[in-house]
């Protein structure tokens, strides 16, 4: 099943690193009670994600947290080392914005959002999508219809929308 709008989100624990390495983050512990942003790329490093949605959401920032926002998420299928690298690589970190790996693709595929791409050497990753939870609940959500876009599934798209 994918998650669908009014969905409530599935228990998860995501990776981060901190000061004593990899560290588990539940999710539920992030979502309760708040207004959380979560938007998802195919992986780290990867063309649009790093040129182009990660960058939406480092702009948007401030327009996310007038509206609101509490935090804002970035997850990839993606171990918690690479995470880590890429937030610093992108402005990301500095910026603020959380990111979390979800390594074994195990909270992808609880939402119905994993996919292969065998030829690009992308297997059980994540479909590329943004956004809104309150308190746990689904109340906007904006999925590309291919991972190799980002439209509706950028910072601009999903603060034109709540």
């Amino acid at each position: 099943m994918t998650i669908s709008k009014g969905d409530k989100l599935p228990d998860a624990t995501l990776l981060q690193m901190g000061d004593e390495g990899p560290q588990g983050v539940a999710l539920a512990d992030k979502l309760k009670g708040r207004k959380v942003v979560i938007f998802a790329v195919p992986g780290a490093f990867t063309p649009t994600c790093h040129s182009a949605h990660v960058p939406s959401f480092v702009r948007n920032k401030d327009q996310f947290a007038a509206k609101g926002v509490d935090e804002i998420i970035c997850l990839s299928v993606n171990d918690p080392f690479v995470m880590k690298t890429w937030g610093e690589a992108t402005g990301a970190t500095e910026a603020g914005i959380t990111m979390l790996g979800d390594a074994d693709s195990s909270f992808t595929k609880a939402i119905g959002m994993d996919f292969d791409a065998p030829p690009a050497g992308l297997l059980g990753r994540s479909k590329r999508y943004a956004m809104l939870v309150e308190d746990g609940t689904v109340s906007v959500l904006q999925a590309e219809e291919s991972p190799g876009t980002c439209e509706i599934s950028g910072g601009e798209a999903l603060l034109a929308s709540i």
